[in-house]
């Protein structure tokens, strides 16, 4: 009768231990103080309003924006995804709405969907660049800095992943060196929504201490903030915050939760938990040990390579391509013997993740376990004459450099009258309608508005029954627009 509230009950009772979002863990001490459900309440008297603060939410806001190192720090409730998007509504509303189509953003190719949603939003002519695949996980895991700040000039921004979702960063520091020197009226907008604890002990360091002009915070990937919740910070005056602010109202529920608000004003405290942060690093710091020698794992020695610069510790990203057992009969025995659960598996990778609700003690049942299943996999080798033959995805054969053709903008794409399916055989040459990504590593083959090319056309038709894609439905068609 209550399928949601009943599946809810199902997963708690299965008491499986979290290495995934949301960063508190349902531990319950995170939230003291916050009363459930009676703190589920409106706008009333003495208790401010979201979109226009001068009392509590006003001064929430403050604190955490000093906490931070932001001029001005605005609470999120429709996740880090619109903190992406009024980024680029402010960016567009400060350029001549006649120009929109030609204001050109350098893009990563491997942007989150709400940088994507943003553009169609905004009406901004991205300029992507790819990003580098890592060829040990074949994940986008890097990004050439000097190819990406190349041949900017005239641009109205840079807007930027890092960390990854896997934890991988860019050189910030350097990016905005390059910037100032030669491209300083260009704002940096920097998607830092699985980074939000950075600058807590051995992290990366927070965007915003990097002057970076816009920062996006989902809060609740890894601090105790309640999922649906994040930050957008500014700093400086190269971002209009009267825009930002405007892009909010338009963008977020004029009906926001004080219960996620309430859950927001604690991250500050929990970043600067040094002594949380501190165990926990070190029981990673032992799992790397324990494992490095027995699995591929991202680890320190991966700094300073294909395109990447830091690593975030607090993400455990393990490739078990060369295992007898299969990435999907791993995370069966994670989960069904050892009660586990992942952030996210493919058919090569798994990743774990902490939060500040992150038990040490689970980090070291982790090891363990991965120990024991890999001790298993030699055992299986060993009864076996023959190694089992495994079935890869093939996504490493598709040359992410080839970015094809724009032809219109996503806004222009997303507001096309004529658009219709067609064969894929006949699409070389038409332009997208959609935007079709292969997860892993969820980078777009295409995006609405670039031509369809024969070797697209071709890998669609090769691939669609053997790999996982994202925004395209298959059946040997594809939406075109026609102009």
């Amino acid at each position: 009768m209550y399928p949601i509230g009943n599946g809810i009950k199902e997963y708690l009772n299965s008491r499986r231990i979290s290495f995934h979002t949301p960063g508190h863990k349902g531990q319950e001490t995170i939230h003291a103080g916050i009363a459930f459900p009676e703190a589920d309440l409106t706008e009333l008297p003495g208790l401010d309003m979201l979109h226009s603060p001068t009392g509590i939410i006003a001064e929430a806001q403050a604190q955490t924006a000093r906490i931070f190192g932001a001029d001005e720090t605005f609470f999120l409730v429709n996740g880090g995804t619109v903190g992406n998007q009024a980024s680029l509504l402010a960016i567009a509303n400060q350029n001549p709405p006649s120009a929109l189509a030609k204001t050109r953003i350098r893009v990563q190719r491997n942007a989150h969907r709400s940088v994507i949603s943003g553009l169609v939003l905004s009406g901004l002519r991205p300029e992507y660049v790819p990003s580098v695949i890592h060829p040990d996980f074949n994940l986008a895991l890097g990004l050439d800095l000097p190819r990406y700040m190349a041949n900017a000039e005239g641009t109205a921004a840079f807007q930027i992943t890092s960390p990854s979702y896997y934890g991988t960063c860019v050189d910030l520091g350097q990016m905005v060196s390059i910037r100032n020197e030669q491209y300083p009226e260009a704002p940096i907008l920097v998607d830092q929504a699985h980074g939000s604890h950075f600058g807590a002990h051995g992290f990366p360091p927070n965007a915003l201490s990097l002057q970076a002009d816009i920062v996006v915070h989902s809060t609740h990937k890894t601090l105790g903030s309640l999922t649906q919740t994040a930050l957008l910070h500014v700093l400086g005056s190269r971002i209009d915050r009267h825009k930002v602010r405007q892009s909010l109202e338009i963008l977020q529920t004029s009906s926001p939760n004080y219960i996620l608000m309430a859950s927001l004003e604690k991250v500050g405290e929990q970043v600067r938990d040094a002594k949380a942060w501190d165990i926990l690093y070190s029981e990673v710091h032992e799992l790397h040990a324990r494992l490095e020698n027995k699995i591929r794992i991202l680890g320190a020695g991966d700094r300073g390579r294909f395109g990447i610069n830091d690593l975030d510790w607090s993400k455990i990203l393990i490739n078990t391509s060369g295992l007898f057992l299969s990435c999907e009969e791993i995370v069966r025995l994670l989960r069904n013997e050892y009660g586990i659960e992942p952030e996210l598996w493919d058919d090569e990778n798994i990743l774990f993740m902490l939060g500040i609700g992150s038990d040490p003690n689970d980090v070291n049942y982790l090891a363990g376990s991965l120990e024991n299943i890999l001790n298993r996999d030699g055992q299986a080798k060993k009864s076996q004459a023959q190694k089992k033959a495994k079935v890869q995805p093939e996504i490493e054969r598709w040359n992410y450099e080839d970015i094809p053709r724009l032809r219109l903008t996503p806004r222009e794409a997303w507001l096309a009258p004529k658009k219709r399916n067609i064969a894929l055989k006949d699409s070389p040459g038409l332009i997208s309608g959609e935007t079709i990504a292969v997860y892993p590593p969820g980078i777009p083959l295409i995006a609405a508005g670039e031509e369809i090319t024969p070797a697209l056309a071709d890998f669609l038709a090769h691939h669609e029954k053997r790999v996982r894609f994202q925004g395209w439905q298959g059946y040997g068609v594809i939406n075109i627009i026609d102009i």
